[in-house]
């Protein structure tokens, strides 16, 4: 049928993005929303599905459609309405549910996405059901018939909202009532941030006044992003920020995403603290709550381009690092193997056993302003312990033969007795004994023709000299010449596959 769009171009392998009508439509959504009560909730058992959107323009009207898709096999609806997407987590895991988030988080206001997940916020993606959905949704949109008639009848929808449930359960894990006092400035990018931060971190859900005093900047929600893109990882979307917390002499500055499901933080002088840092941080305050509460093997989950810093911390403390890929679904799983009491990416998500192995940006910002609150030193002071090495941050090569050039980086490897690991993408690290320390992950996008390099050492020379050798490497048989110069601020990144950065 002319005019179906073909939907393997936008559904990924964690969730949809697509652009809003052309790919992403009323009829897409009603058809993924039939086809995810088809493939999750019926076969799962789920009594019904939950679904909320975020602030952009055509959330409200895409949600609706796909509540309809999904009472249309007679499964019931609860709808949140506005919420971030740990929001939706929270919901999913609360109420026992699937769910459904309408957002496409820092992607450019024409786009928009679901993310989608089982009952207790277990991930859906590509080898978890996401490709199904797909398949199915395709083939109503196609035309396709025969699916029987549900037996009693459609779905019931009712509303519900939770924001004030969300807050209180958060506030329950991460005690911030004897914290000192502390200025903060939050940037919210007009996403959702704007209408959790109120919550959790205000009175705005008529819970107890903390020692926060907040300094709010673009708190109003809009989905077209009229002051900069709601992608902190972009150092460009900090500079508001950084001028921010130095104007009003603030302890902290924060930074969440379009769906404040990631957030940044930023010292008071305005210097960005990398999310491995954060990691690291709020590693050891989660290893020391779960030995308070009786857990002696305690674990904690990182990818593979964080830094070496994390894996070394929580062996100080005790604990069991576990490495893993990139990309939510791969740490999720992790953690509930391992039973981990938390996991951290690169790209500032933050993942808690006690939020049923979801990531959520907000208490991953609540431990950080409880370990500051606690003491009496600058954010700076107290990140040092975990600000161990420089890192190159992600850059990203354009490179049409990506297997070829990866063979090249790992000839250069062996030439100089490297250790090698092809745990995600290809991992090198430097000769055991070869002082100053380096390492360096080279790994192909998901979804476009780029080699993404990330190269950490034990000082800035060696950092360089080591990025600048492979970025020689790997660009002598790029298609394009891409830009020469390359981020040298820990833990700074540039562009990010869909699933690695949300």
């Amino acid at each position: 049928m002319f005019g179906v769009p073909h939907l393997a171009d936008f559904v990924k392998a964690y969730d949809v993005r697509g652009i809003v009508p052309d790919q992403l439509s009323p009829d897409v959504a009603h058809a993924i929303g039939a086809a995810f009560a088809e493939v999750v909730a019926v076969p799962d058992g789920a009594s019904g599905v939950v679904i909320g959107h975020d602030m952009r323009p055509s959330s409200p009207e895409l949600s609706a459609a796909f509540a309809a898709g999904v009472t249309s096999r007679g499964v019931d609806v609860t709808v949140i309405g506005l919420c971030s997407t740990d929001g939706l987590y929270y919901a999913s895991g609360a109420l026992d549910l699937p769910g459904a988030m309408f957002t496409a988080s820092h992607n450019p206001a024409q786009y928009n996405g679901i993310k989608l997940c089982r009952s207790a916020a277990r991930p859906v993606g590509q080898d978890s059901g996401l490709a199904e959905i797909r398949d199915l949704a395709q083939w109503l949109l196609d035309g396709g018939t025969g699916l029987a008639h549900p037996a009693g009848g459609p779905g019931s929808v009712t509303t519900c909202d939770l924001l004030g449930d969300y807050a209180a359960f958060l506030r329950g894990l991460v005690d911030l009532s004897g914290s000192r006092p502390l200025k903060v400035v939050v940037d919210a990018g007009n996403g959702m941030g704007g209408h959790t931060v109120p919550a959790v971190l205000g009175t705005g859900a008529d819970l107890p006044e903390l020692p926060l005093e907040i300094v709010p900047l673009y708190f109003e929600l809009d989905g077209t992003f009229p002051n900069h893109e709601a992608n902190p990882l972009d150092p460009a979307n900090l500079v508001d920020l950084q001028a921010a917390v130095r104007e009003h002499g603030a302890d902290i500055g924060l930074a969440f995403d379009g769906d404040a499901d990631r957030c940044f933080v930023v010292d008071a002088d305005g210097e960005p603290v990398s999310p491995s840092a954060v990691t690291g941080l709020v590693a050891v305050r989660e290893i020391l709550r779960a030995r308070e509460g009786g857990d002696t093997e305690v674990s904690i989950v990182h990818n593979v381009i964080s830094s070496a810093a994390v894996r070394e911390i929580v062996v100080e403390h005790d604990a069991t690092p576990v490495r893993t890929r990139v990309g939510h679904s791969f740490i999720k799983a992790e953690m509930a193997r391992a039973g981990a009491v938390f996991g951290g990416e690169h790209s500032a998500h933050y993942y808690f056993r006690d939020f049923w192995y979801a990531d959520t940006g907000m208490l991953a910002a609540m431990h950080v302003l409880a370990a500051l609150g606690e003491q009496d030193g600058p954010l700076s002071e107290l990140c040092d312990e975990y600000e161990r090495y420089v890192a190159s941050g992600e850059i990203n090569s354009t490179v049409t033969d990506q297997a070829a050039v990866v063979e090249q980086v790992r000839a250069w490897a062996q030439v100089r007795g490297a250790g090698t690991d092809e745990l995600d993408g290809l991992t090198v690290t430097s000769p055991e004994g070869d002082v100053p320390m380096w390492w360096f992950n080279v790994r192909a996008s998901n979804t476009e023709p780029l080699l993404r390099l990330n190269v950490e050492a034990a000082d800035r020379e060696t950092m360089q000299d080591v990025r600048d050798e492979l970025l020689a490497l790997i660009r002598s048989g790029a298609d394009t010449p891409d830009a020469p110069d390359a981020p040298e601020e820990t833990g700074s990144t540039t562009v990010q596959d869909a699933g690695d950065a949300s």
